[in-house]
């Protein structure tokens, strides 16, 4: 009899090791797995850490293209140029480094319809020429079911976002007691969009509207700057020129063809073609004009052993010297 309690204490001692192994065996399962799981994520840091120094590098490579192209034409910008390439890549290490170029103020800055610093409304008397644009550009797209009555109402409460008082602008704006009586409730900036996708919480604004609207506009960081270059406007969107002159698009087109690759060397040297003297464009029109832009975007897209890296930033050249970077933001768009 005691040897089949020995044979049982035996058994329960064998059960208890074999569960005591299995236990370590999956705890240490478990470390190691949590171990490689530790490595991989240093590892991707590493990698998208190294990504997100060659867009650095990309930036400091752009600086110099800039400089390069101000130094020989200091008081003309225009796609004959060699920051206007377009898209570019370059091979790197493990890795490629792409980017692309692009003119700010080719773009309608949306900014540019907080009429001052105060960021005081205007009424409809007396709209500015950006706002003005806004609505004949809007309009010009041809989206459907949107007019000129909507364009207006969106420009309206554009106008009201923008600007710094409570008080709604025209019929078609939007303040505090409007957003905060949504589902989800937020209220009005009344301070400068950061985004062109900031839009998208503007009453009136759709996304057909916001999708058509992005190759024609864009945003300057706490800057109302409207200042159009006649040199760097893509011949294949002729909407915004349409909406700054309040033309036809044929007529925007004819304008764009009359272009020659280094530009115009001043706004006179555009407004005295033949295609130009025919229209009837007043001088505040005219005011909208420059040859000589000082805001650039640079898209950048960056990868390093997989791991990808995306990066777009706005540089400000001042007198044709200084290049200063003064808006970065994380991400494809």
């Amino acid at each position: 009899m005691n040897g089949g309690c020995v044979s049982v204490q035996r058994g329960i001692a064998l059960i208890t090791v074999m569960l005591v192994v299995a236990l370590a065996a999956v705890i240490a399962t478990q470390m190691l797995a949590r171990l490689q799981l530790q490595v991989q994520r240093t590892t991707n840091i590493n990698f998208n850490q190294q990504a997100y120094w060659y867009a650095v590098g990309a930036e400091a490579f752009t600086k110099r293209v800039l400089f390069t192209a101000f130094e020989d034409e200091p008081d003309v910008t225009h796609l004959g140029q060699m920051w206007a390439q377009g898209k570019t890549s370059y091979p790197v290490d493990f890795g490629e480094i792409s980017g692309e170029i692009t003119d700010m103020q080719a773009c309608l800055n949306l900014n540019a319809l907080r009429s001052d610093a105060n960021g005081s409304g205007n009424d409809d008397n007396n709209k500015l020429p950006a706002r003005e644009a806004l609505e004949k550009l809007i309009s010009a797209l041809n989206i459907e079911n949107i007019g000129e009555f909507e364009a207006e109402y969106m420009a309206d409460a554009l106008t009201d976002w923008l600007d710094a008082d409570g008080s709604i602008a025209s019929s078609g704006g939007a303040e505090d007691s409007d957003y905060a009586a949504k589902e989800f409730a937020y209220l009005p900036a009344n301070h400068f969009l950061g985004s062109v996708n900031e839009l998208r919480i503007i009453e009136h604004f759709t996304l057909p509207v916001i999708t058509a609207l992005k190759e024609h506009v864009c945003v300057l960081p706490n800057n109302n700057l409207h200042q159009i270059n006649i040199n760097t406007l893509a011949e294949d969107k002729p909407e915004l020129l349409q909406g700054l002159l309040s033309i036809s698009r044929n007529e925007a087109e004819e304008l764009l063809a009359a272009r020659d690759s280094e530009g115009f060397k001043n706004v006179e040297e555009f407004f005295n073609l033949p295609e130009v003297k025919k229209l009837k464009i007043s001088d505040e029109q005219k005011q909208q004009f420059v040859v000589d832009s000082e805001y650039f975007k640079l898209k950048t897209s960056t990868n390093f052993n997989n791991s990808y890296f995306h990066m777009n930033s706005i540089l400000q050249v001042a007198n044709n010297q200084q290049i200063n970077i003064i808006s970065r933001t994380i991400g494809r768009d």
